[in-house]
């Protein structure tokens, strides 16, 4: 009897130990959506210093990106995008060539620029920082961008859609954009830090 309960005491202390050990198994959230982009309603841009005392705004009109997450946890978030350097435009057919040549974007050897997320962090209410990499001239560096979840809302098919705007800087120089030129008063064309600005309207693929 005594040599049974020696062996059976091994036996009891697995399946305590059993008992208190965690799930190793991670099931996959099925709130998390797959979401494409609504060009007609989406702008991918940014905006740069002229002068030191105004703005110039240009967007890339052709771009290829993924979103997924589920709306009620926006932890989930998961972006790539893909921007075609030609398509960029400024309204002056003239600037977007210099744009595009060696001088800066080099978009000949340099045809795209990319960015992808890999992390969330800091959510206040629908406000958070996405942070992910950005690839330029074959350059990477981690950018911060500022979001707003703006929402869902029924289309007019009665379709889910989503809405985010987002706002960050880079510094151009950081990616090898370095062209610049000097005004008789000692100021700079072209400012150094460059606004991103992004606003995004997706539908939930396969509503």
């Amino acid at each position: 009897m005594r040599s049974f309960r020696l062996l059976l005491l091994p036996a009891l202390i697995m399946l305590v130990v059993a008992g208190f050990r965690q799930p190793t198994e991670v099931t996959e959230d099925s709130k998390v959506l797959s979401w494409t982009i609504d060009r007609a309603h989406s702008s991918i841009g940014f905006r740069v210093r002229h002068l030191g005392i105004s703005f110039v705004n240009g967007v890339f009109t052709d771009y290829d990106a993924t979103l997924q997450f589920d709306p009620d946890d926006l932890s989930t978030l998961k972006a790539t995008l893909t921007l075609r350097v030609a398509s960029i435009n400024t309204g002056v057919e003239r600037r977007d060539n210099h744009l595009r040549s060696p001088d800066f974007f080099d978009a000949e050897r340099y045809p795209e620029i990319r960015f992808v997320s890999k992390e969330v962090r800091n959510i206040q209410g629908n406000k958070f920082q996405l942070v992910g990499d950005l690839t330029i001239k074959e350059v990477t560096k981690e950018v911060v961008l500022d979001v707003e979840f703006l929402g869902t809302a029924p289309g007019m098919q009665g379709e889910l859609r989503a809405a985010f705007t987002a706002r960050g800087t880079i510094d151009r120089f950081d990616y090898g954009l370095r062209w610049n030129r000097l005004t008789e008063a000692g100021g700079v064309v072209v400012g150094r830090e460059v606004t991103l600005l992004i606003d995004v309207e997706a539908v939930q693929e396969g509503a």
